[in-house]
């Protein structure tokens, strides 16, 4: 008789630990005893902890892209070259090396040009 009174409590307190365990977490159904006090809503389990290390975001910085300006050519001064025109010595530098009156400016001519 004292085996069965300690079959009986055991099975009591195994079915108070069951009670919730038919309709489980998210619709599971699953069985199990515990001995034990029990604190909080046992039947559902803690929510999976998923590990995610933090890393900072990525920030790229691209620089900006280099200008180029160009700049008009300049355009040189237009060198205009002169021959020089002795008219005593009637010649022209460097043939006549000497110019008693003074060199005379005259510009170039092609030749063949009158």
């Amino acid at each position: 008789m004292k085996s069965l009174k300690l079959a009986l409590v055991f099975l009591l307190l195994a079915g108070s630990g069951i009670t919730g365990a038919w309709a489980g977490h998210h619709g599971h159904v699953r069985f199990g005893v515990v001995i034990g006090p029990v604190w909080g809503s046992w039947h559902y389990p803690p929510p999976p902890y998923y590990y995610t290390p933090y890393y900072p975001p990525i920030i790229v910085e691209r620089p900006a892209p280099t200008v180029y300006i160009e700049q008009p050519a300049a355009t040189p001064a237009p060198t205009t070259h002169y021959w020089y025109y002795c008219v005593t010595a009637k010649g022209y530098y460097p043939y006549v090396r000497e110019c008693p009156s003074g060199w005379q400016k005259v510009l170039p001519q092609p030749p063949g040009t009158p």
